[in-house]
């Protein structure tokens, strides 16, 4: 059915392998952390290797301009994703064929 030379065996070793290390990453990185300012660190936010928030730090001079001081929180929590989500692209074993 497989042809000649196929070894399942090999075959279920190799899934195996990749689902330890990708348990392994997904481990490494629930311990991690990513955090990015903006505004000249008038704001910055902290996310968990999940991309959850876990912390804010605004600076009392920050908070003169309401509008301006949303966009910062935005712009560094978009900063800290992207770091997350790459550091998530980079820990993942590579598997060949998905094209990561």
């Amino acid at each position: 059915m497989f042809g000649e030379g196929f070894d399942m065996n090999a075959l279920m070793q190799q899934a195996q392998k990749l689902q330890e290390d990708m348990a392994k990453a997904q481990e490494e990185m629930a311990a991690k952390s990513f955090t990015s300012s903006a505004g000249g660190d008038l704001v910055s936010v902290t996310l968990n290797g999940q991309g959850l928030l876990t912390a804010i730090t605004i600076k009392p001079e920050a908070t003169e301009d309401v509008e301006t001081l949303q966009d910062l929180i935005i712009a560094a929590f978009r900063s800290a994703k992207a770091d997350a989500d790459q550091s998530l692209v980079e820990s993942m074993p590579q598997v060949p064929g998905l094209g990561m």
